[in-house]
């Protein structure tokens, strides 16, 4: 038989409030601050939408965190905080204590509702509530102030649903006070965006047509753009054309610090002509599953804007016909700095590997290393470990297994494999403790399963394995 918490006070006093909803409305501008977060919650759950709508009106934080209430969009709950703003903006006197500035319809942590004392403060982050206990807003400056709407959005090819659609109609019919188009994108504050992901297989025009709208978010911060892949009869020109509309958007762009592109094929002999306008030093640099020519390579070792990665990513591209030269000075350039560092599936041979490890050796804050799934000799090997011994802060490491695990025909073979990966283990252990380190083969011809060895070995599961 379970035992459960009896109701804390200030909850029994808001259901108390609440079996009257005439009097809750009545009171609320009398109501303490420190009864309207549980008041609303109680409010909310009990489906009161009244004093929801009153609620909204008289809300004395800036910060109105909604969407943490719900476990997905609820179109009623919506609905009722729009009634209430709707009226709160017709009236020619607002309520002695509003000070709504912020309506949070993103499912963030519950932590404004549960964190609160006496001293209430807002939720929006730590800078706002240092500021917020300090900061105090006359009648006429808060009447001033614009309302921002806060969602997590994924626009799809698909119809809006009824949630997104109820808002975005909301917002378009105030576009007078809030200068907005009737674009989905002119719908946000593209001032606020921080983080856009773009993958499509659009024609040029399109792509052109929409890159003015990134050139608007001067806030952005990573960009991300994956699988743009040009109709075989386009012209040289016409991707060269491309690129030029989108690369000239960074000039806009103040904080762009993690810029991504996975799979985007027309990046090819033009990666000078993509990052050349950028107008800050990237945290991160992500290039995979692209293909690059040779004029490519040497400007990534000389890019002023690569000097400050912290996360360089280059998986699956090929890089077996190229110089090392480049890689060289460009882990030369960042070693200071470099966090983490993927090369998995480069098709980097034993040559280039020998080229790159003084420069590797000197990445003193490198904390991830992931060099799998490229073909290396042991020997080859046991040298990159020798390199990577005295990196302390080394904590996840992958490799591949040594060129020797497989026999002629290119069958891994598992007693073998075994061993050596033992062997360097035990060598790495000679001067530190590794934490994560792995070793994998080639996947399995039949399964594509692969091998992995980390403490012993871990079989692939199709028929055929040993």
């Amino acid at each position: 038989m379970s035992i459960q918490s009896p109701p804390r006070l200030l909850e029994l006093a808001g259901r108390r409030l609440l079996s009257n909803k005439s009097m809750a409305v009545l009171i609320l501008e009398d109501l303490p601050i420190e009864l309207f977060p549980p008041l609303f919650v109680e409010a909310f759950s009990r489906g009161h939408t009244e004093v929801l709508k009153k609620m909204v009106q008289a809300w004395p934080f800036t910060c109105l965190p909604l969407g943490a209430l719900m476990k997905k969009p609820q179109l009623e709950m919506l609905r009722v905080a729009l009634d209430g703003l709707d009226m709160l903006l017709a009236q020619q006197d607002r309520p002695r204590r509003w000070k709504l500035q912020v309506l949070d319809l993103r499912m963030v942590p519950r932590n404004f509702w549960r964190k609160w004392s006496g001293d209430m403060v807002d939720a929006c982050s730590p800078e706002d509530i240092k500021k917020n206990r300090t900061l105090k807003l006359g009648p006429a400056m808060t009447a001033k102030l614009p309302l921002k709407i806060f969602i997590d959005l994924c626009l799809t090819e698909g119809p809006l649903d009824e949630f997104l659609t109820v808002l975005f109609l909301w917002v378009t019919q105030r576009r007078d006070r809030l200068h907005l188009c009737c674009n989905v994108l002119r719908l946000l504050q593209l001032d606020f965006v921080k983080k856009v992901e773009v993958h499509c297989t659009w024609v040029p025009s399109t792509l052109a047509a929409y890159a003015p709208f990134l050139g608007q978010m001067r806030n952005l911060r990573k960009l991300l753009v994956s699988q743009v892949r040009m109709p075989t009869h386009t012209s040289p020109e016409k991707q060269e054309w491309l690129l030029s509309q989108l690369s000239f958007q960074f000039l806009r762009m103040d904080c762009l610090r993690k810029f991504c592109v996975d799979g985007v094929l027309l990046l090819e002999g033009h990666l000078e002509q993509v990052l050349r306008n950028l107008k800050t030093p990237l945290e991160t640099l992500s290039i995979t599953n692209c293909p690059l020519s040779d004029s490519d390579w040497n400007y990534l070792s000389r890019c002023p804007n690569t000097s400050q990665l912290r996360h360089l990513d280059l998986r699956y591209i090929k890089l077996t016909n190229f110089s090392p030269e480049p890689l060289k000075i460009l882990l030369e350039t960042v070693a200071s700095t470099l966090n983490r560092l993927d090369l998995e599936a480069c098709g980097i041979a034993d040559s280039q590997l020998q080229a790159i490890l003084p420069a590797l050796s000197r990445c003193s804050k490198l904390r991830t290393f992931c060099f799998c799934r490229n073909r290396i000799s042991m020997s080859v090997l046991r040298d990159l470990l020798c390199h990577t011994a005295r990196l302390s802060q080394l904590s996840i490491e992958l490799y591949p297994a040594p060129l020797e695990s497989y026999d002629a025909q290119g069958a891994i073979h598992l007693e073998r494999c075994s061993l050596l990966c033992a062997e360097l283990i035990a060598l790495l252990k000679d001067f530190r403790q590794p934490k994560v380190l792995i070793f994998d083969t080639v996947p399995c011809p039949q399964c594509g399963h692969m091998f992995i060895y980390n403490q012993g070995l871990i079989h692939c599961f199709c028929p055929t394995a040993a």
